[in-house]
């Protein structure tokens, strides 16, 4: 019998924001694992006692990012990890945009401004700025050209606060035709989802923001399913990837761009796909089984 853990945060007094959890854990035990949920942040837990340890829901990493991290490589010497602290490390920072981009995967146009560094901003078309390490919107705002000055001080705040952002266009066929997320598992594509823009103008950085807002099932095109596959080959290093998801918009040109790959905690959207969880269970017991 297999034992596994599915790393989570604690929400503290209020309910966990992870509906998938408890469906994930009961259908894993009902296939004949030993499974249970625990915090990623919990110095009890030995996790060297279970034969894998899968990064579900740990929603408050970006918070924490440096002690996230070592956490990560210190559980993925103790046991197997999925994805791997390798790719964690990697992926926590969206640096890794200027990575993809460089090898040709087709990305939203980004410029990194660390502390220090002086603003530079665009002056002709709506802009984004948000945090290199960020989930869930944090620190995310959109602006237009007018709003130069308020965007400087969005950035001052973020520096103090020791954070790089980054800057890119907003893209208005998000407007149009939403945001994509298309969802891998056991390296297959396991589901898509179409969400609005989560972006109003007008939404100061600080504010709470519906992260995915008007959420519905999608059906990937030829040319989302490209970019979304040419994106992961491109992570670097022996991966061995249980899970991805790959979130894409539409550039000018119409064609899908790379906008985010989550290959830390996404939100599987198992409430919108039930009929994906069977083939979540059995990647996650045949990674589990391979580890005993």
């Amino acid at each position: 019998m297999p034992r596994i853990a599915l790393a989570t945060y604690d929400p503290g007094a209020g309910p966990s924001k992870d509906t998938d959890l408890p469906v994930l854990v009961r259908a894993l035990t009902e296939a004949g694992a030993a499974a249970e949920a625990r915090h990623w942040d919990d110095p009890a837990v030995d996790w060297a006692g279970y034969d894998l340890v899968v990064i579900r829901s740990t929603w408050d990493y970006s918070w924490r990012a440096a002690e996230f991290t070592a956490w990560a490589e210190r559980t993925g010497t103790l046991t197997r990890l999925a994805n791997p602290a390798l790719v964690v490390r990697w992926n926590t920072d969206k640096r890794y945009l200027g990575e993809l981009a460089a090898a040709g995967v087709p990305t939203v146009p980004t410029r990194y401004t660390a502390p220090g560094e002086p603003a530079d901003l665009p002056a002709g078309h709506d802009f984004v700025i948000k945090p290199t390490s960020g989930a869930g919107a944090r620190f995310a705002a959109r602006y237009t050209p007018a709003e130069h000055d308020t965007a400087v001080r969005h950035l001052a705040r973020m520096h103090a606060e020791g954070l790089t952002a980054m800057v890119q266009p907003y893209m208005p066929g998000i407007d149009v035709r939403g945001e994509r997320a298309l969802q891998f598992f056991g390296g297959r594509l396991l589901h898509a989802s179409r969400k609005g823009a989560v972006l109003s103008p007008g939404t100061p950085y600080d504010a709470d923001k519906v992260p995915h807002p008007d959420l519905e099932r999608w059906q990937p095109t030829d040319a989302e399913l490209a970019v979304a596959e040419k994106a992961l080959a491109a992570v670097p290093g022996p991966h061995g990837l249980l899970y991805a998801r790959v979130d894409l918009v539409d550039g000018d040109d119409g064609e899908p761009r790379l906008m985010e790959l989550e290959l830390v905690e996404p939100n599987l959207f198992l409430g919108l796909h039930p009929d994906s969880l069977p083939r979540v269970t059995e990647a996650i017991l045949t990674a589990a089984e391979a580890s005993v």
